[in-house]
């Protein structure tokens, strides 16, 4: 004889359609009768489907066995639910099942207590989806893929070739070329300069200017302003030319503020120049104008 179903659990007819339906599927006409079960078989078939695929999802392969304190707590709880639902159940089994990872829910079901079978099939959806649970907590994490923004090209500071270029396009700079004197240093040289009055900034361009060797002389800037005394030329800085370098771009580095700059001048230098020059060796010399 079967048994009086629980309050709000289907009978052992409506479980059987809910198992069939699960693993066989359903003709209409038992399709109709499951439906008309009302609630509590939609209940018991989610419950049973969500048992069915977390078993499936476990795979073959046998999991590592839990830590005892995870099988205890799940013996326990598996003990609660039968105890729940009035069935006596085993606890050194549940203890057993939980410990191995031993889900097989066919010989853990009696064909003849149907809601039995549903208890059983319910716990080992719990005791699969702890396990699964714990074999993630062994692998090791995988860390989110995060959105890296593109890092900003480092910005390359324009060469002083590509700076003078700049200069020459702008309007209200000065130009004027520079003559070789008899200087044999400037035997063979052409040069220009650029200067932008604004911003106090220039450069110098030779080509055949003599390289110099730095420990014994260096070339020197000057830049005559008209409103200054001619002997004292405001010193634009020292410069090297490199062995075998046929065109060469210098920077301008003005010590003072030059108001009306009149003429460029190069001279030819201790190492470190001079504060006055002699003038002893002018190599190239330019006015404005």
């Amino acid at each position: 004889m079967s048994e009086t179903p629980h309050q709000g659990q289907p009978d052992d007819a409506m479980v059987d359609l809910v198992i069939k339906q699960i693993t066989e599927g359903l003709s209409p006409a038992e399709q109709r009768a499951l439906e008309s079960s009302g609630d509590a078989a939609s209940a018991y078939a989610r419950d049973l489907e969500r048992a069915v695929a977390a078993v499936t999802l476990g795979g073959s392969s046998k999991p590592p066995p839990l830590p005892a304190a995870l099988a205890e707590t799940l013996a326990q709880q598996a003990a609660q639910y039968f105890a729940a639902s009035n069935k006596v159940a085993d606890l050194s089994e549940a203890r057993s099942a939980a410990a191995d990872g031993a889900l097989t829910v066919a010989s853990a079901v009696p064909r003849t207590n149907r809601n039995g079978a549903y208890g059983w099939l319910a716990a080992a959806a719990c005791l699969v989806l702890a396990v699964f649970g714990w074999e993630r907590s062994l692998s090791p994490p995988v860390a989110p893929v995060a959105d890296v923004a593109t890092p900003p090209t480092p910005s390359v500071p324009p060469t002083p070739a590509e700076e003078r270029t700049a200069l020459l396009a702008k309007s209200d700079s000065l130009k004027t070329s520079l003559g070789a004197t008899k200087d044999p240093a400037a035997a063979g040289m052409t040069g220009d300069v650029v200067w932008d009055p604004l911003t106090q900034r220039g450069f110098l361009h030779f080509t055949g200017l003599a390289a110099n060797n730095p420990a014994v002389h260096q070339y020197q800037i000057w830049i005559f302003d008209a409103g200054r005394d001619k002997r004292y030329p405001v010193d634009g800085g020292v410069f090297d030319v490199p062995a075998n370098a046929t065109e060469v771009v210098i920077p301008i580095r003005a010590t003072l503020m030059v108001r009306k700059p009149a003429a460029f001048a190069v001279t030819v230098e201790k190492p470190g120049g001079v504060v006055v020059s002699g003038r002893e060796h002018v190599v190239a010399l330019g006015a404005i104008g």
